[in-house]
């Protein structure tokens, strides 16, 4: 039996030296008298409990809230490394605005052939109602959240691109405050890009976003479904952040050809909506009736344009997992380039012989949904029970179209704080852009998501993985 190479270790290189980039953090944790570090871990969980940083998890009863796992030795990449990713990511949030304009529009992607049109007509996420429609500023997705893997020195691959309403920004924020309040000493040894200009960046991409319409400084409020909402701690931080409103549903309504909030002294006029409501139920008189999250009508004012929408209704198509297959050729077609950044080898169970390929390996390939999210809906074959196998290959057989598969990664390893001191646990990276006419401004690190359990793979929070500070060096 072939053994196989051991995973990239970010901080340690094969021959037990530690990689530049961990240097100076490395030699300062050496210093470190265990038990303080441990006390420190307390007092960041406690920390988290209270400001309130927690998640929803939901089972088959009921929500339950649960406190996110932070991890206090952080994730470390040299300006090089970042600036490599930085381009690749910059070059991708282009050329989906361009994929969405164009798919919205004249569809030339689909007319030269490199698209096919079913992957569109048939797509659940594309929307009808979009079609001849161009948002203000020609900006689709205002917020991406692209999900990047690493396997080696140099190899990195996007896993996924979250095009509608990325979330984890917060908890990127939270956990560099963290790490400056439990460890003040350590950032005047090492030099790391600041991440707490995110919230002024985000409202200034906004901001530039505002519809014609708008004479003035732009008044930007974030939509939220409520209190029950997985991620409503991060609307609020978010809208607290920026110090724009946070509103809900029934705080909206239409006046005047506009979308007006509700306030102590009237109703206010509101030009930029970072709407955290999925597509569905953003209008109940276009999308689902029964909707009451959204604002009904907001869908004629927003095709007026009089109000801005952030992101995009329509932009998960650009999520699609069958869409993501073609992310190479899409960037390619939009940009006239080579993509920077690579994507994982894909097969498209939709496709006869992918079918019967990922039937016969199953257990050697991870299956997603096409519009799944969050680890749920998904097999990881190595670590799959023969249950679960055949559960899957009913499921695959049953609807081909609605997965894809892709190998199992070697994903690359960053150490955790453990009772003996330092372990290795798979991460990934999901950086944050934001698009405007102005340019796409890419925040200097973003959220590493780690498996804490030995072994697995699967870094959600929502499937037991936690969140780690990530620095980016200055150069």
């Amino acid at each position: 039996m072939v053994q196989k190479p051991p995973p990239f270790d970010e901080m340690i290189a094969p021959d037990g030296s530690i990689r530049p980039a961990y240097a100076a953090y490395h030699a300062w944790f050496s210093e470190q008298d265990p038990a303080r570090l441990a006390k420190k871990s307390t007092d960041a969980e406690a920390f988290f409990r209270r400001v309130g940083i927690t998640f929803n998890v939901y089972g088959e009863s009921e929500a339950q809230e649960r406190l996110i796992p932070f991890d206090l030795v952080p994730r470390i990449l040299s300006a090089r490394e970042w600036a490599r990713l930085a381009k690749g990511i910059e070059q991708r949030v282009s050329a989906i605005n361009a994929f969405l304009h164009d798919i919205y529009n004249r569809q030339e992607i689909l007319r030269a052939g490199r698209l096919p049109e079913r992957l569109i007509a048939e797509n659940e996420a594309f929307l009808p109602q979009m079609l001849g429609f161009t948002p203000p500023g020609r900006v689709y997705t205002h917020i991406v959240g692209t999900d990047i893997v690493r396997t080696g020195e140099n190899d990195f691959y996007v896993l996924e691109d979250n095009a509608r309403t990325p979330s984890g920004v917060s908890y990127m924020l939270e956990d560099r405050e963290t790490m400056l309040q439990m460890f003040p000493e350590l950032f005047s040894r090492v030099r790391v890009q600041q991440v707490s200009d995110y919230p002024k960046s985000l409202r200034r991409s906004l901001a530039a976003c505002a519809p014609e319409s708008c004479t003035g400084k732009p008044t930007i409020a974030v939509l939220t479904p409520g209190i029950h909402n997985s991620a409503y701690f991060e609307h609020s931080f978010l809208a607290d952040q920026m110090g724009a409103e946070l509103v809900e549903g029934h705080d909206l309504k239409v006046i005047d050809g506009h979308i007006a909030m509700r306030t102590t002294q009237g109703y206010k006029v509101i030009d930029v909506l970072y709407r955290r409501v999925d597509d569905n139920f953003l209008d109940p008189l276009t999308f689902n009736p029964e909707s009451m999250l959204g604002v009904p009508g907001i869908m004629d004012v927003y095709r007026a344009g009089n109000i801005t929408i952030a992101n995009a209704p329509g932009t998960g198509i650009a999520d699609d997992k069958a869409i993501y297959s073609y992310m190479p050729d899409i960037v390619e077609f939009y940009s006239g380039e080579k993509a920077i950044l690579k994507n994982v080898d894909t097969f498209r169970c939709g496709e006869p012989e992918a079918l019967k390929y990922v039937l016969d390996n199953l257990k050697e390939l991870v299956v997603k949904e096409v519009h799944g999210s969050g680890g749920y809906g998904m097999l990881v074959g190595p670590a799959a029970s023969k249950a679960e196998l055949e559960t899957f290959t009913a499921k695959l057989k049953a609807n081909p179209g609605n997965y894809i598969a892709q190998p199992t990664l070697a994903l690359s390893t960053v150490p955790i704080l453990v009772d003996k001191g330092l372990a290795p646990r798979h991460v990934d990276l999901r950086p944050f852009a934001l698009a405007s006419p102005r340019g796409i401004d890419i925040v200097p690190g973003g959220l590493t998501r780690v498996a804490l359990k030995e072994g697995s793979l699967v870094v959600n929070s929502s499937q037991g993985g936690g969140t780690k500070d990530t620095w980016v060096l200055e150069d």
